[in-house]
């Protein structure tokens, strides 16, 4: 490996044990974001199914 491949891999390291332990301090807010994302997928999902639905009705 050269210095640019040990750098990149030591500045993951340290942006992993940051973002977990944001994670652990905010973790109420967490557990509500994903719950929303989790919401707007399943959304995201119906309205594709929909568009679909509509397109193969057409045919």
């Amino acid at each position: 490996m050269d210095k640019m491949g040990i750098i990149a891999l030591l500045i993951g390291l340290v942006l992993i044990a940051i973002g977990a332990y944001a994670i652990w301090i905010f973790l109420p807010d967490v557990i509500t974001a994903v719950k929303g994302l989790i919401g707007i997928v399943v959304l995201v999902a119906g309205l594709m199914a929909l568009v679909f639905g509509v397109l193969i009705i057409k045919e």
